[in-house]
């Protein structure tokens, strides 16, 4: 139980600072968000979640399916994009995914948006013309606002063990990550590794996904983290 305690007030003290509140809320003009990450992560569904709170926070919100390999990656984001009532920018796939993106971006500032978030395609760390192709979409945005993408989101599976740190240092390389979204712990992983990225990364974590429905994902609190990873209250 000593032990226990002492790790808690560790995991609180390292955690703490990484903490991103502010991501959630009202932005006073256009905040563009890139998600990335590899395959099956469960970027489309982190999009809608996140989606949900910011509108419920009073922003106008906008999908972009930039995602426009996997052939039901439109029609997902679409399904989320009804289910939390926001638009949605999308193309047909097959599609060049920078396109998407800037017409995104683009009408979202004309229409006085709040939030934009651009899906994208998962893609391996280490397949040279997806990171391209990633790198593109973000460059394509900065045309419209120099200071586009505001946010680059990586998604990161909680069951994928040491591999995510790989994950975070290819992506870190091409578009440094603002912020990471841990998925899936709602399984045995209890998020160990995120111990390991915030010691190695220091990079803001902005919620934890603990299931498939809308409300599943929470905001990141370190204190809570650090109750569930030592069962201490």
């Amino acid at each position: 139980k000593e032990i226990n305690s002492i790790l808690k007030e560790y995991i609180i003290s390292l955690m703490k600072p990484l903490e991103n509140k502010s991501f959630f809320e009202k932005k006073e003009k256009l905040n563009a968000t890139l998600i990335s990450g590899v395959n099956g992560v469960g970027k489309t569904t982190t999009i809608g979640k996140i989606g949900k709170i910011f509108k419920t926070n009073g922003n106008k919100v906008m999908f972009a399916a930039s995602d426009t390999f996997r052939a039901a990656a439109i029609e997902q984001l679409e399904n989320w994009a009804n289910k939390v009532d926001v638009q949605i920018v999308k193309s047909s796939q097959g599609a060049d995914p920078a396109s998407v993106a800037f017409k995104a971006v683009d009408e979202a500032i004309k229409n006085n948006f709040n939030q934009v978030l651009i899906d994208t395609a998962g893609r391996l760390q280490n397949k040279k013309n997806l990171m391209e192709e990633y790198k593109k979409i973000a460059n394509v945005t900065k045309k419209i606002d120099p200071n586009a993408p505001h946010n680059v989101i990586l998604v990161l599976d909680a069951t994928s063990g040491q591999n995510v740190l790989n994950q975070v240092e290819e992506f870190n390389k091409i578009i440094p990550i603002t912020g990471i979204v841990m998925t899936k712990l709602d399984g045995t992983a209890k998020g160990g590794i995120l111990l390991a990225l915030a010691k190695k990364y220091e990079i803001p974590i902005i919620a934890l996904g603990l299931g498939e429905k809308v409300d599943d994902l929470q905001l990141f609190e370190a204190e809570k983290f650090a109750e569930a990873f030592t069962q201490i209250n």
